[in-house]
């Protein structure tokens, strides 16, 4: 058995693509596990779903046969049905949703912001500042641990639970707004699988340096880690790097030294929207990894220099909100749209910028 690690479309599956493990929660897209099996010679013809089940640890027959119906396995190529008897030699490719393992979830007191929930999924308001998932040295205090007791589980290091509340995507800890959870195996199932082929309604809204030339446009370019700096990732215009992203942007609001923008993901790519705006000229405003948090754009007074720290005091951190999510219901089939208000951090900034252009004090360099 191979654990592959992440990818977001099957043609970087079948092309076996091997990212670092420790990219599998960081992607902003669907978050998915790969095996790769050879069937050894000798082996008894055995239904498919069977044998992964017996060869994935931790893993239902029940949950194989969502993953088969859902387009996620392939013998030799091609998608498998769940009756399929493999045969000796079969190459077999499955992806599954990403769950987990080895730490123990403890329910957390906390308060949660959310949106909409029903029996299948629940989406959450999430605050800058908050981390997801344990992993990574934040083994408490994160979402999933508020999510734990909200539902009154508990997830010991080796099993989930099936209510425990499973990512289907995630965002960064200091991005703040939408992230949808699902309760069931079928719901998390279903929803990446939307994820998976980029049917998903993301749009986001970001405060970014400079004046956005146009009204609107798409930056496309691949994204990968920076060899140079591991902690960041950064546009390999030629391909020879990283995976293909788009982003789609549309000027919302023109604030002299900054640009309010939505964006919307084609594709899931980590810190896709803070890598692709800085790539085109324009970082988001108070990024500390892409260069954001100082001063870009903007007059040498002192006067101006206090009114940007003071921004920098109000928000902290990338201004970066998940505005809304639209997709289909897993159950129902009915398209469900969630919006959220952005968060008091970016709207004051937002306004003090517009007090400060209307006050006429862009004296342009």
């Amino acid at each position: 058995m191979e654990n592959t690690s992440l990818a977001t479309d099957q043609q970087a599956l079948l092309d076996e693509a091997i990212l670092d493990n420790e990219e599998i929660l960081e992607e902003e897209g669907a978050l998915f596990e790969h095996y790769r099996f050879e069937v050894p010679r000798g082996q008894a013809l055995l239904r498919i779903d069977k044998y992964l089940a017996n060869h994935l640890e931790g893993t239902s027959r029940h949950r194989v046969q969502l993953a088969i119906d859902a387009g996620y396995v392939y013998v030799n190529g091609k998608n498998a049905k769940a009756n399929y008897r493999i045969k000796p030699l079969d190459l077999i490719t499955i992806s599954l949703p990403y769950r987990r393992r080895g730490v123990e979830i403890l329910p957390e007191e906390m308060d949660l912001n959310i949106c909409y929930e029903d029996d299948d999924l629940l989406v959450v308001n999430k605050p800058a500042g908050l981390v997801v998932h344990p992993g990574c040295g934040n083994y408490t205090g994160t979402l999933i641990n508020g999510l734990a007791y909200y539902l009154g589980k508990r997830q010991d290091a080796e099993e989930g639970d099936e209510r425990m509340g499973m990512l289907v995507h995630r965002i960064d800890k200091n991005t703040s707004g939408i992230l949808l959870i699902a309760k069931t195996d079928e719901a998390q199932l279903k929803l990446a699988e939307q994820f998976f082929h980029h049917t998903i309604d993301r749009k986001y809204i970001a405060i970014v340096w400079g004046d956005v030339k146009e009204d609107s446009g798409t930056v496309v370019g691949h994204i990968g880690r920076d060899p140079n700096n591991r902690q960041c990732f950064k546009v390999f215009p030629d391909g020879s790097s990283g995976k293909h992203a788009v982003t789609h942007y549309r000027v919302i609001e023109r604030l002299g030294y900054v640009t309010v923008v939505e964006c919307k993901l084609e594709t899931g790519r980590t810190h896709q929207i803070r890598v692709h705006m800085n790539y085109i000229g324009h970082p988001l405003f108070n990024d500390d990894r892409y260069g954001g948090d100082r001063i870009l754009k903007g007059t040498v007074y002192a006067k101006y220099k206090k009114f940007i720290d003071n921004c920098f005091e109000i928000l902290p951190r990338q201004a970066l909100h998940a505005k809304n999510l639209g997709f289909v219901h897993p159950r129902t089939g009915n398209y469900v749209f969630i919006e959220s208000e952005l968060p008091e951090d970016m709207s004051s900034v937002m306004e003090r910028f517009r007090v400060f252009s209307s006050a006429g004090r862009q004296d342009h360099p």
